[in-house]
């Protein structure tokens, strides 16, 4: 009765969960032209390497009449394989400058640009006898990857309706790890890992930008850019019904309106405002050690150097390019088990179970690299682990903070944020992929032990944030979902606009985040807490 006279309106939440054809579509469009680049070209230098170092070997001997020494060599590799995150750091640089001007969907297309243009040069650098082409097509490719792999997630995030945000934020890693594997595939030697296919090894990357370019201009722009950057609420509520498959938007509407509303009283943040603002003092320091958690964990020093890892291992050299097509499969497999779950577990037990398993694989390791001398059936045990270990990152460090990011900040403060951690994240990939070949040999158990540390450092800190912020930035409760409320005009901070308008209560929200606002926001939202105690005693009474 007491539903009836409140105008309880029907279940809207469970139709607007469904996948609708034109989302899914837009998804794969756009994750297969973005985040698979990334991907591809994190994993397809790997298993050829030694293809490549020939070339660049035979092309040094016919301009100096000498080959490279070892240095030199090292040096190259080093450079071919840095200069993709290095690229991935400029790509971060300039994102938040593009999706605002140009749209989250107009960034994806225009940044086809720099997958086509590499994809040529590297091509015909065998033609042209010039190896400087690869090196820095490396780094073209990398811009890339960096504005994708931060424009994505926001396109994907503003797509999906709130109860698909976790599974849709997880494509981009899934992409990212289809890229991958596919990767691993055609290096194969039989394939195209050899010295006549590896040009058009390197060429496929354009293939994925060019299917993007045709396809994904027939998908709706983000419906929350059109609204509240653009101010276009007819564009906005088209998208919406293509994209929800039904006419009932307006709680959705409401919503972006008033977070318009406040955006216009608040302007866009900058990054320096953003790191000066202790309202989002916590939910910035979240990601920073979640962005270079994932990184300096070492999961791309896998991805890049894959079958040396292997051999030090006691893999024979012939068999190590399957063994690595093999940890690909562990890969996709784990990823697509996290996407799943992430609604259902949440993001702190799949960050906390995937830090806990790298950690205690890195920990036996280290004992299998002391004394693999001594007992060579134990290089058997260093696969294992490693093994685990990718399983382990698939779970929840390589995929959550992709969701994490788009759900713990507003429109307002975005693209900041995400400048942010995009630089983080490319710097701290620059630093393993340039590092790992130096470091690695005779103190690689070192290294292992480092990680062991690092990993125990993170479970330290990941209950501490999202324990902290269970109220906050990462909704593990689906009733605090359920029962999100429109976001009012006269909200005066980012974090006060997420716990108002997901609903959220003092209980959910720990006392840790109320003392990072500011006295004015804390009443606010006490208030407001108040305030739905006094209506619902007065339903009650």
């Amino acid at each position: 009765m007491e539903n009836k006279e409140a105008g309880t309106p029907p279940p809207i939440p469970s139709r607007e969960g469904r996948l609708q054809p034109t989302l899914l579509l837009a998804t794969l469009s756009a994750a297969f032209g973005s985040a698979f680049q990334y991907g591809y070209n994190l994993s397809v230098v790997n298993t050829p390497h030694k293809v490549f170092k020939s070339f660049y070997n035979e092309t040094y001997f016919e301009r100096h009449a000498t080959f490279m020494d070892g240095k030199l060599m090292l040096l190259l590799w080093s450079c071919t394989v840095s200069m993709f995150p290095l690229g991935g750091l400029l790509g971060s640089l300039v994102v938040g400058l593009l999706v605002d001007s140009c749209g989250r969907k107009g960034t994806l297309l225009i940044n086809n640009i720099f997958a086509i243009v590499p994809a040529i040069l590297m091509g015909v650098s065998k033609v042209a006898k010039a190896f400087e082409l690869i090196i820095f097509s490396r780094v073209v490719l990398g811009v890339c990857a960096g504005i994708s792999y931060s424009a994505l997630p926001m396109y994907l995030g503003e797509l999906a309706p709130k109860n698909l945000r976790g599974l849709l934020g997880t494509m981009t890693e899934v992409f990212v790890i289809i890229g991958v594997f596919l990767a691993q595939i055609f290096s194969l030697q039989v394939i195209l890992g050899n010295p006549e296919g590896w040009p058009v090894l390197l060429a496929l990357t354009g293939v994925p930008a060019l299917l993007q370019l045709l396809t994904l201009p027939f998908f709706p722009e983000s419906p929350r850019y059109s609204l509240i950057q653009k101010g276009d609420e007819a564009a906005a509520r088209q998208a919406l019904r293509r994209l929800r498959g039904h006419m009932d938007l307006e709680a959705e509407v409401e919503d972006m309106r008033a977070e318009a509303q406040a955006e216009r009283a608040e302007g866009h943040l900058s990054v320096l405002r953003l790191c000066a603002l202790q309202s989002l003092r916590w939910q910035l320091l979240s990601i920073i050690v979640l962005m270079a958690g994932q990184q300096l964990s070492g999961i791309n020093a896998i991805n890049y150097y894959a079958d040396t890892i292997y051999a030090s291992a006691g893999v024979e050299a012939a068999y190590s390019q399957y063994v690595t097509v093999g940890s690909g499969v562990v890969n996709i497999v784990m990823t697509l088990t996290s996407a799943v779950l992430v609604e259902r577990l949440g993001r702190r037990r799949l960050l906390l179970a995937g830090y806990g398993i790298c950690g205690s694989a890195c920990l036996v390791l280290t004992v299998v690299l002391l004394f693999q001398n001594k007992l060579s059936e134990l290089s058997y045990l260093g696969i294992i682990c490693v093994f685990a270990y990718i399983a382990g990152h698939s779970i929840g460090p390589s995929p959550v903070p992709s969701v994490v990011r788009t759900e713990i900040f507003l429109q307002s403060s975005r693209r900041a944020a995400f400048m942010v951690d995009g630089a983080v994240h490319w710097l701290t990939n620059f630093i393993v992929g340039f590092l790992f070949p130096s470091i690695q040999g005779p103190t690689s158990e070192k290294g292992s032990l480092c990680q062991c540390s690092w990993m125990a450092g993170l479970q330290g800190w990941n209950p501490g944030v999202s324990g902290t912020h269970s109220g906050d930035w990462s909704p593990e409760s689906k009733a605090c979902r359920q029962e999100a409320e429109p976001r009012q005009a006269d909200r005066t901070s980012d974090a006060a606009l997420w716990i108002l308008g997901s609903g959220c209560t003092g209980s959910q929200a720990s006392p840790g985040f109320f003392r990072t606002l500011s006295p004015m926001t804390n009443d606010l939202i006490r208030g407001k807490q108040m305030d739905k105690g006094t209506e619902k005693r007065g339903k009650t009474t």
